[in-house]
């Protein structure tokens, strides 16, 4: 196998590891509630601390890896998420599911972004959306198997069991990476800020706590919002902090790109829908709908395996009409998906929640392939590792606000219908006002060029090809010409399209 094939296949078993731990909880999240004498939605700050988590340490995974070396940091970051997993079994309070969740963050944050920053140094660029392919789609089976394990272990053993699943993958996942991932790491690395890492790292940490907080159970209002406030301050001395030195340790000028700013900020008022819906459906299904956690579990796996299905065809979607034109139409579907979800009852048929869950699941794969492709398309090698932080920060952010942002719309509006606990219809306002924020990413996207990303796409090879082996593709608007040009057209080389 190539570099392109194998390589994503080590790295997905991370990625395997981490989607199935996080299916198999949201899954068993009433249960888990219920075990240590909690409501449901303050199992919120579970799921935000380990994203919160991420976001902290996803900076610091690049300079790590250079420092370190891939291989190594890789492993090393195994280690630590089955060890985070382990303590999550021996939790006997909310305060330690949420520490332990936060130690499976620490190893998540060094996991999943080195291994694709393994990738993205590894493949050419002419050859990445077939090499995201290989890393999504086994990673995607987690998400398949997740519900279903997660349901059938709480309802007829112990939730605590469900993270044992993490040990034997984690180790599989070391032995593979070091028979097959190199040594890789930068010769000439800039030293790492710790001042931006403290200021960064608590001000997110206190700003997503406040946020998360808010609503009841958990801190009082005054307490939430005094976290925000600071945490808010601590990100404005990160921000004059990261103008003035000359290494930041999360690069924001690297969204001067306009197909990496649109990623990041397009992407991430997608994800905040799509965050929320782990959280949401789960409750919905148990709770609104009265079901045990293994028919849940049956019925929300159709997402993923809608997910699963259009990793086969999405490349090919993306070589025939161009990354705009894909983004700016599956944004809006994808949001009319999501607010269905909230017209759901307990009377309708399951055959028609999976239908609508394995559909929407197809439009959201596509657009997760987009974005995470599209933000790389014109960035240098040299500025992999600062572009793969600053995305994976804000992808972790975008998708702890759509946890808190739907918890927060689910008591909003419970107590709009005058009831202290959580109805079927509360629902139904939660998901539209995600699914009302997810419909941002579409002004976003609109804004693209016609032609942007057209080398990672293959789509400006192919409009190459239709018009003949002497047509020149002119920059900017991705049109072609037949005009021979008079002098030989440069070969393939840093920044350059390969025809």
């Amino acid at each position: 196998m190539r570099p392109a094939q194998i390589v994503p296949l080590v790295v997905a078993t991370a990625l395997f590891m981490e989607n199935t731990d996080s299916t198999v909880i949201a899954t068993a999240l009433p249960a888990i509630a219920a075990s240590l004498n909690e409501d449901p939605i303050a199992l919120k700050l579970a799921l935000t601390a380990y994203l919160v988590s991420l976001a902290i340490f996803i900076p610091v995974s690049g300079w790590a890896a250079d420092r370190y070396g891939a291989r190594n940091v890789f492993r090393a970051a195994l280690c630590v998420f089955m060890a985070g997993s382990l303590a999550c079994a021996a939790s006997n309070s909310l305060l330690g599911f949420v520490a332990a969740r936060f130690v499976q963050g620490m190893g998540g944050a060094m996991m999943v972004p080195v291994g694709r920053l393994v990738i993205l140094r590894s493949v050419p660029k002419s050859e990445l959306v077939g090499a995201l392919a290989y890393l999504t789609i086994p990673a995607l089976i987690g998400p398949i198997l997740g519900p279903p394990l997660g349901g059938f272990i709480t309802t007829y053993a112990d939730w605590r069991w469900i993270f044992f699943i993490n040990i034997p993958i984690g180790l599989a996942g070391i032995v593979l990476a070091t028979l097959y991932i190199g040594d890789i790491r930068e010769a000439e690395r800039p030293p790492l800020d710790l001042p931006g890492f403290l200021l960064s790292g608590a001000g997110l940490a206190l700003m997503m706590l406040g946020f998360a907080a808010t609503g009841r159970h958990l801190l009082p209002d005054g307490v939430s919002w005094g976290c925000m406030g600071a945490g808010a301050v601590l990100m404005a001395l990160y921000l004059r902090h990261a103008r003035r030195t000359d290494h930041p340790l999360i690069r924001l000028d690297l969204l001067r790109y306009p197909t990496f700013r649109a990623a990041v900020t397009g992407g991430s008022l997608f994800r905040i829908g799509t965050g929320a819906i782990p959280f949401l459906l789960p409750l919905m299904l148990q709770i609104g709908f009265g079901l045990d956690p293994l028919h849940s579990g049956l019925i929300t796996f159709a997402a993923a395996a809608g997910a699963l299905l259009i990793k086969i065809i999405g490349p090919r979607i993306l070589r025939t009409y161009g990354f705009r034109r894909v983004m700016v139409t599956n944004a809006l579907v994808a949001a009319a998906f999501l607010a269905v979800n909230g017209l759901f009852t307990a009377q309708t048929p399951h055959w028609i929640i999976v239908s609508v869950l394995l559909l929407g699941g197809c439009v959201r794969s596509l657009q997760f392939t987009c974005v995470n492709a599209i933000a790389y398309a014109d960035l240098e090698q040299r500025e992999m590792s600062a572009a793969t932080s600053l995305a994976s920060v804000a992808q972790q952010l975008s998708l702890s606000l759509g946890v808190s942002i739907g918890a927060l719309a689910l008591e909003g509006a419970a107590a709009w219908h005058g009831h202290s606990g959580i109805e079927a219809g509360d629902f139904r306002l939660a998901f539209l006002a995600v699914a009302l924020i997810s419909t941002g990413a579409f002004f976003v996207f609109r804004r693209l060029a016609p032609d942007a990303g057209a080398e990672v796409s293959g789509q400006r090879r192919i409009r190459g090809e239709e018009a003949g082996p002497g047509a020149v593709a002119r920059p900017g608007d991705g049109s072609v010409s037949t005009l021979q040009p008079l002098t030989p057209p440069p070969g393939p080389g840093p920044g350059r399209p390969r025809a």
